[in-house]
């Protein structure tokens, strides 16, 4: 009896072994990718970049190139996998408004909190787990959590960091 217990433990925990994704073939790591806005207040920019940690708990953190302009925080949320080679991911930051004058900035008043940008990003992973393409979707609201325009497109690649 004790024999077969051992047998069917050994079975169950060579089982979760093998559902266990390596970090190679999923988006845990470290990704840096460009992106480009179709449409909203971030399509002009042409050169833009997100870095990506995503931890194997399910929690992500994204900067960008443009943190700095205006002083933005990085971006916090979750991540799962959706498919074979599919994942999404959801993850906000807050925006700032600029100063109304030199003299508020020079007096520390510094850059105050304009709302809040939740980003929705689907990703397809290469063969190889070395890139993704993906696609997002912005929303902006304004600091009473009302929507402040139309939802902004965005396509993005990304390669891992190794």
């Amino acid at each position: 009896m004790r024999l077969i217990a051992l047998s069917l433990s050994a079975l169950f925990v060579s089982t979760i072994g093998c559902a266990h994704e390596s970090p190679g073939h999923s988006l845990v790591g470290a990704w840096r990718g460009g992106v480009q806005f179709s449409n909203g207040p971030y399509a002009p920019i042409k050169d833009a970049e997100f870095m990506y940690l995503f931890n194997a708990g399910g929690t992500m953190l994204e900067s960008s190139n443009y943190d700095a302009a205006p002083p933005v925080p990085p971006a916090y949320g979750t991540w799962k996998k959706v498919g074979d080679g599919k994942y999404e991911a959801t993850y906000a930051f807050y925006p700032t408004n600029p100063p109304k004058t030199l003299d508020e900035l020079t007096k520390g008043s510094g850059w105050s909190p304009a709302g809040l940008g939740v980003l929705k990003q689907t990703f397809t992973l290469s063969a190889d787990g070395k890139s993704f393409k993906s696609n997002i979707r912005l929303q902006l609201f304004d600091s009473a959590g009302k929507p402040i325009d139309t939802e902004n497109a965005a396509t993005a690649s990304g390669m891992r960091m190794e």
